[in-house]
């Protein structure tokens, strides 16, 4: 496997951690990651893609390794973590790139592909919402009515999110053998959302995610347009994004690949090995690649 290099960058200020490997010449597969964890998730992704591709995953602002800004200095918002994003990649001189999105990733990615429609060459959406199809009213609704009224009233359905119990949830719901889940990958996301601080920087994010869905018929028109391909790829008991989110994609993106595999929101972790096969095989097919 290719080696895996734990790098960062400055942009606008703020300490950017990112993992990087892969041929520098070759086409460029951006990974972004969701909540509550950081490019962690990707861990094993990246040097299983790194043989074709140059593959770069950033931690968002607020998450993982890079900077953790309080509330009273960086308005956390999905425009100014895109921002972010966007001036890692130019920073890196990347203008074109295919993209896999996952959960808080999806939004992220969503907003670059529209402000730069010819940069993405191909997404991979992994449990990652485009359309209202999809969203778990038992989850959501809790997020809906914070983002509402923020307040006392509301504010303890969203915290609860940010528990020990919470984030297990969230990788061993839908998934048949939870012993294929590394107990470690909770603890540590746990251990980053319990920062002195952090709290209110996921607060302030989960405020701001009902901005997303009044973006998705632009998104909805930018697949039309485009017609950039996409490959779906699902935990089909994720309880957070559930299957019809993944089949809408096919309402825009006629030729689109969709596939529901058994597990959760955190696919990778207990399907690898089939979600990388879909992965790589659709890469193959939409992306030319450099052999290193």
């Amino acid at each position: 496997m290719s080696d895996v290099h734990h790098r960062s960058a400055t942009v606008n200020g703020h300490r950017i951690f990112y993992r990087e490997a892969g041929p520098a010449g070759a086409p460029v597969v951006l990974l972004l990651h969701g909540f509550p964890t950081s490019s962690r998730m990707f861990r094993r992704l990246v040097p299983a893609l790194a043989d074709r591709y140059h593959v770069v995953a950033p931690d968002h602002l607020g998450f993982g390794h890079s900077a953790t800004p309080g509330t009273d200095e960086f308005t956390y918002t999905f425009d100014a973590l895109t921002n972010i994003t966007q001036g890692l990649l130019d920073q890196l001189g990347i203008d074109q790139f295919a993209m896999y999105v996952q959960d808080y990733g999806a939004p992220i990615g969503w907003r670059l592909a529209l402000r730069r429609p010819t940069a993405v060459t191909a997404i991979i959406s992994q449990n990652g919402n485009a359309y209202d199809e999809g969203f778990v009213p038992d989850f959501w609704s809790a997020v809906w009515a914070y983002a509402e009224n923020p307040g006392p009233a509301t504010e303890p359905g969203v915290r609860g999110a940010l528990s020990l119990d919470a984030i297990r949830w969230q990788y061993l719901t839908g998934v048949a053998e939870p012993d294929l889940v590394d107990p470690d990958i909770w603890l540590l996301d746990h251990a980053g959302v319990v920062r002195p601080g952090n709290d209110e920087i996921q607060l302030a994010l989960f405020r701001d995610y009902a901005t997303n869905p009044p973006l998705y018929p632009a998104v909805q028109e930018y697949f039309r347009t485009s017609q950039v391909p996409l490959l779906a790829i699902w935990g089909d008991g994720d309880e957070i994004f559930g299957p019809d989110g993944a089949k809408a994609f096919a309402t825009d993106l006629p030729d689109a690949e969709i596939h529901l595999i058994e597990g959760g929101h955190f696919l990778l972790e207990s399907a690898f090995d089939t979600a990388s096969r879909y992965i790589r095989g659709f890469l193959g097919r939409t992306t030319a690649a450099t052999t290193s």
